[in-house]
């Protein structure tokens, strides 16, 4: 089994990896499945249902419209998403589903997408079921999915044997620990993200992975411009203002220009952006979720513009370095709000941007362990509870937050000895544990934390 880079950086829409990308990724799998059978003729009706977290923060997330989507043959990668709005309410109004983008069949939105808040599948908490029925109530196929975090999606079989991607692709170096891999580190006199670079190999040629990485940076740049160009309030209830283009204003014309902290100011305002436009179901890169999207192109940002010499291969190696963190993160924890709460999205986009950081800053190997474990340990315990179920209160700030503190970790680290009591791996264990142990209501859940005290404030 083997993670790629691009694996944990995917191009996206928001507000959810978990609850967005993931459920629009496992309908489209279903009616290709059914494509590829020579099925899909027969299908009068297809059912879905949502389980977990999914079925209880659904709405607010976007999933039951990431699904339509995902029925009608759309992927989050190349969706219309200024179309998106138009399609899902002439869908509803009419009752009429186009299946693959080509079959319509009769579709009641009220039985045929159901969203269980209180119901759960037993692999993990965003489970999702569809049936697809023939024209006399037979059913012609039907299939369990999880979303496991990141637009993850797994099935039934492989939820019960590994939740992650299963690859049988041989690398170089393979690495399963933090351990293993400032042993390969050591063993062959390289970086951090030689390691990952020579692994990628086993997938694409050097100039492929190049390009590719420029491209996941490329998005992201379009990102903060896109949350620095629009105004106005973020959809859903709670009426919450965009912010980026207000600081943008400060820090190019107001008063910020000059302000002795205003570095911290820009990092804000880059992780602001992103996020702002993740929570508006706008273009974003998972890295390695939406609700911590914000994170890595606000340090990258950080990097390219404060970090003298700064340059696309330093921006190369960052994202290389930091999609090693988070491998292990996926493969040895979580990287899901609704598994083991935000430490696991938040908490290890933090980490994988320190190490990242803390990579293009010269740090060695041991330093960049050390950065990323700075980077989870001061985020361990962090719930996920979401205020209304919107990828908005406390999400939007806590990329922010989250942002200066792995630059922050980054220069700990490369200024320390490299030398640390708390290694990554235990670290990451210790975020494990605490995720197992985390009262489900604060595990994506919208029924504790803020999500309840702010409603009844």
């Amino acid at each position: 089994m083997a993670l790629s880079a691009f694996d944990l950086y995917s191009v996206g829409i928001g507000p959810s990896s978990s609850h967005t990308v993931g459920p629009m990724r496992a309908a489209k799998t279903f009616v290709d499945g059914l494509v590829a059978a020579g099925t899909v003729d027969e299908v009068c009706r297809v059912r879905s249902q949502l389980f977990g977290s999914l079925g209880a923060t659904g709405h607010g997330h976007g999933s039951d419209k990431a699904v339509v989507l995902g029925l009608q043959g759309e992927d989050p990668e190349t969706v219309d998403t200024g179309s998106t709005e138009a399609r899902i309410a002439d869908a509803r109004s009419r009752h009429t589903l186009r299946l693959n983008g080509t079959r319509s069949i009769h579709w009641d939105p009220d039985a045929d997408l159901v969203m269980h808040r209180r119901k759960s599948l037993p692999a993990h908490p965003n489970g999702m079921q569809f049936e697809a029925y023939d024209a006399q109530g037979e059913v012609i196929a039907s299939h369990v999915y999880y979303s496991v975090g990141g637009g993850f999606v797994v099935n039934e079989e492989a939820a019960g044997a590994d939740r992650v991607v299963l690859d049988d692709t041989k690398v170089e170096f393979p690495f399963t620990s933090g351990a293993e891999l400032l042993a390969i580190c050591e063993r062959e006199g390289c970086s951090v993200a030689d390691v990952m670079m020579r692994n990628e190999l086993a997938w694409r040629t050097a100039d492929e992975v190049r390009s590719g990485m420029l491209h996941l940076w490329s998005v992201m740049r379009d990102c903060v411009q896109a949350g620095i160009g629009h105004e106005g309030t973020l959809p859903g209830g709670l009426k919450v203002p965009r912010r980026a283009p207000e600081l943008h204003r400060e820090l190019t014309r107001g008063a910020l220009r000059d302000d002795p902290l205003r570095v911290m100011d820009w990092v804000n305002l880059y992780a602001l952006a992103v996020n702002e436009e993740n929570a508006s179901g706008g273009r974003i890169v998972t890295a390695p979720t939406n609700g911590a999207a914000g994170i890595i192109p606000a340090v990258l940002h950080y990097y390219v513009n404060f970090v003298p010499d700064a340059d696309d291969d330093g921006v190369v190696r960052f994202l290389l370095a930091a999609a090693a963190i988070g491998i292990l993160f996926k493969e040895n924890a979580s990287i899901s709000g609704a598994e083991v709460g935000c430490q696991g999205e938040v908490g290890s986009a933090c980490a994988m941007a320190a190490g990242g950081l803390a990579e293009v800053m010269g740090g060695t190997p041991p330093r960049v362990e050390n950065a990323a474990e700075i980077g989870i340990e001061h985020n361990l315990g962090l719930t996920c509870d979401p205020v209304g179920g919107l990828v908005q209160i406390p999400c939007i700030e806590r990329n922010a937050i989250a942002s200066v503190k792995a630059i922050n970790a980054a220069r700990l680290a490369v200024n320390g000895t490299g030398v640390h009591t708390v290694s990554l791996d235990k670290a990451i264990k210790t975020m494990r544990d605490t995720g197992r142990d985390m009262s489900v209501k604060y595990k994506e859940t919208a029924r504790g934390g803020l999500a309840v005290n702010v409603i009844e404030c």
